[in-house]
């Protein structure tokens, strides 16, 4: 079963086609990333499944079921940057929010599944970015939803919180058993984080799977040498010249041979090593280089 299914949304602004006949389903568990360049409608469409916006057209299910109050009760969500009382402290926060959503929630079992059981007194006001990040996870969990939608969740972030919103997020996942939605512009920690990605442009599906069927078999051996043009005569068509040395297409069976033939004719190897293709150039290809 999909934990979200979209079939034919669209959505305009204006003369702005913010989505255009989009389809795309979201499997029940694992982490999905949502990719695309700004204005390809990412946000739009977060904010059609949690119902903040009406789409022109086409159906939205979550959970096998039409989308309405009584599926979205099984989301949990944050979009776009989280907004709270600066003057409340993070407990209070969290308590405010769930008697208004009109759900039990413990808010320092919460806080602690987050990160800020130390600062549950602490007002809201002075808390860091990634502080109000995580507040605003432990607040789209306060009705212990299925799917958790996060828009954005490591915007602004250093590299030390991006690393604890990535543990965090695999944990919700692995260890809690949701499916997680999240959108990003950070496509390595996408590429580290996500079972699939979606990538949107200009409103539709550009392209969606796994992250390994979207890199596929594109791992090769990059070797710096000299001289260049020999290796390529050598290598012929498994051979390309790529990043100011050559790469080989070639099984890693077959390293060791080819290195050894390179350098019993004369060829200086410098280094080699093994790539591959990253979810940037799978993006940069599908989105026209897009950012």
């Amino acid at each position: 079963m999909h934990a979200l299914a979209v079939e034919q949304v669209s959505r305009r602004f204006g003369d702005v086609q913010a989505l255009d006949a989009l389809s795309l389903a979201v499997p029940a568990g694992g982490v999905f990333g949502l990719l695309g360049p700004n204005g390809a409608g990412k946000t739009t469409l977060l904010r059609i499944v949690t119902g903040l916006v009406y789409a022109d057209g086409g159906a939205v299910r979550l959970f096998g079921e039409p989308a309405g109050p009584a599926t979205r009760r099984r989301i949990g969500a944050f979009i776009e940057a989280p907004a709270f009382y600066p003057f409340l402290g993070a407990r209070e926060t969290i308590a405010v929010l769930a008697r208004v959503s009109g759900v039990d929630a413990d808010p320092d079992a919460l806080l602690e599944r987050v990160g800020l059981g130390a600062a549950a007194d602490r007002k809201v006001g002075g808390f860091s970015l990634g502080m109000k990040q995580r507040l605003a996870i432990a607040a789209a969990l306060a009705a212990r939803p299925e799917l958790l939608i996060l828009d954005e969740p490591t915007n602004g972030l250093d590299p030390e919180g991006i690393l604890e919103m990535r543990r965090l997020v695999r944990e919700l996942a692995d260890r809690d058993g949701l499916t997680v939605l999240l959108s990003s512009h950070l496509l390595d920690e996408v590429e580290r984080v996500c079972d699939r990605v979606a990538i949107l442009n200009r409103g539709r599906l550009a392209a969606e799977g796994s992250v390994a069927e979207l890199l596929g078999d594109s791992e090769r051996l990059w070797l710096d040498v000299r001289p260049v043009g020999k290796v390529l005569a050598i290598l012929g068509e498994h051979g390309a010249a790529e990043a100011g040395g050559v790469a080989a297409q070639i099984g890693r069976d077959e390293a060791p041979a080819l290195i050894a033939a390179l350098a019993a004719q004369g060829v200086e190897i410098f280094e080699a090593r093994w790539i591959r293709r990253d979810l940037e150039a799978v993006f940069l290809a599908e989105t026209g280089g897009g950012a």
